[in-house]
């Protein structure tokens, strides 16, 4: 397998079916997908989210986004919360917009061959924290309308003024 990955929705379902390990990876699993891949329910991986961040991440290697409220980005250099975003991102397709706010961030900055594996990982660690604190911040200018009944397709113009200001 070549290249770094985002892995996210069914992806993690066949990961926690066959764990791997890979350390060039993002995984983004919500409660529930990080409590099947912990072997938890989701109500503990809420109570305990910084723990099961950083375990994700020992277990899988890699980067974890733990997404939820203060959505967490856990990797080498620690743990980083994200205090932007709003419940009216607990919709369809909203993880589906993140992982590709995160994977075009990767792909537009991934480092040059012969870079050394510790810069590519921190590389994949700034793009996760890039990737999900303009994502939460996009929400939250097309929240201006309100929160009720936010789609994941009101954050396409707001993404682009976030990241071009």
């Amino acid at each position: 397998m070549g290249g770094p990955l985002v892995v996210d929705a069914d992806a993690l379902n066949l990961l926690a079916a066959g764990p791997l390990r890979r350390d060039d990876w993002v995984l983004t699993p919500h409660p529930g997908e990080a409590g099947r891949l912990l072997g938890l329910d989701s109500a503990r991986v809420q109570g305990h989210r910084p723990a099961a961040a950083a375990l994700l991440s020992q277990c899988y290697g890699g980067i974890c986004v733990l997404k939820g409220a203060g959505t967490l980005v856990h990797g080498p250099a620690g743990l980083q919360v994200c205090d932007a975003g709003n419940p009216g991102m607990a919709s369809g397709g909203m993880g589906d917009v993140l992982t590709g706010v995160i994977a075009g961030l990767v792909a537009q900055g991934l480092p040059e061959a012969g870079v050394s594996r510790g810069e590519a990982l921190s590389h994949l660690e700034a793009a996760a924290t890039l990737g999900v604190c303009v994502h939460a911040a996009a929400a939250d200018r097309a929240a201006v309308a309100g929160e009720r009944g936010l789609l994941a397709t009101d954050l396409l113009d707001a993404l682009r003024s976030t990241v071009n200001p």
